[in-house]
């Protein structure tokens, strides 16, 4: 993410990124905090198992990062199709 975008219809598509990227931000801010918790989870024999699942839990919310990019650029696309349908229409 962070890329510049190009506002080709308006408010929409910058609305649309707005919240696929408060969406990524949050699950980013969630990861870090996972693994942080992890690592010191393993500073104690006792709480060694769950950091393993901590780290397993951060690792799968690592996979959905390249989803949420994924499904932001498809919604962007169709609503991009949809209106380029409708202008056409007019």
């Amino acid at each position: 993410m962070g890329k510049n975008i190009d506002i080709i219809f308006g408010h929409y598509e910058l609305e649309i990124s707005r919240i696929y990227q408060m969406l990524y931000q949050i699950n980013d801010i969630i990861i870090g905090v996972i693994f942080l918790i992890g690592s010191f989870f393993f500073f104690s024999d006792t709480l060694t198992y769950y950091g393993t699942w901590l780290f397993v839990a951060g690792s799968l919310l690592m996979l959905v990062r390249p989803f949420i990019a994924l499904t932001h650029h498809i919604h962007v696309s169709r609503v991009y199709k949809q209106r380029g349908r409708h202008s056409q229409e007019k």
